[in-house]
């Protein structure tokens, strides 16, 4: 693999890197949830999906001009733009803890997302696998844990929601929930996705 094929790889691994600090960071606002912050930590959070944002088009620039590419351009595109979202749907997720002025965190959300930190660490490590994906046993394997992480986390979902309409009986506090819970059930599906694409690109260039 030459310098200039690898850039590629070291962007979707500092893209991913972005995913999971923003996951660290949600998870630690959560857990110590505070009211009277969350604006602040709301923009502090932007910042992290701007840094991702700006890293994605760092890696279009690099393709519009690139004569060749390790693996197609549509597939580069399509892996660059899922991390986004994945950092995208965490950014949302305290939006909407925010907009709806949620008094209290609930349980099952930080559980969630802590299974959406699995997911992340699990995608950086593909990602560093990447560019040997010819040889890496270990990439495979970690797509594979990340369908596991992708399972708890849709059961976490399923009973946080059960719990949620059980439980709840505020209809706008439902309502928030219902959006917030989904946030976080889609970053940990985009991580999976994220995951399939790469397979999907190891399997056309073996």
């Amino acid at each position: 693999m030459n310098k200039s094929d690898m850039v590629y790889f070291n962007n979707f691994k500092e893209c991913v890197d972005c995913s999971l600090r923003a996951a660290h960071f949600l998870e630690d606002v959560l857990s110590n949830y505070n009211i009277d912050t969350i604006k602040e930590q709301v923009d502090e959070l932007h910042e992290l999906e701007h840094e991702g944002d700006t890293k994605r088009h760092e890696i279009t620039e690099v393709i519009a001009k690139a004569f060749v590419t390790p693996i197609e351009r549509e597939d580069i595109i399509e892996i660059s733009t899922k991390i986004d979202d994945i950092t995208d749907s965490i950014e949302d997720v305290l939006m909407h803890v925010y907009i709806c002025q949620v008094p209290k965190i609930r349980e099952g959300a930080i559980e969630m997302v802590r299974v959406a930190i699995s997911c992340c660490e699990t995608l950086k490590t593909i990602m560093e696998e990447f560019v040997n994906f010819k040889r890496s046993k270990k990439m495979m394997e970690n797509i594979i844990r990340i369908n596991d992480l992708e399972e708890e986390g849709d059961q976490l979902y399923i009973n946080s929601m059960y719990n949620l309409h059980k439980n709840c009986k505020d209809p706008l506090e439902v309502v928030a929930w219902r959006d917030i819970y989904g946030y976080i059930e889609k970053s940990i599906d985009t991580c999976e996705d994220t995951a399939d694409i790469v397979q999907l690109v190891v399997m056309k260039n073996s």
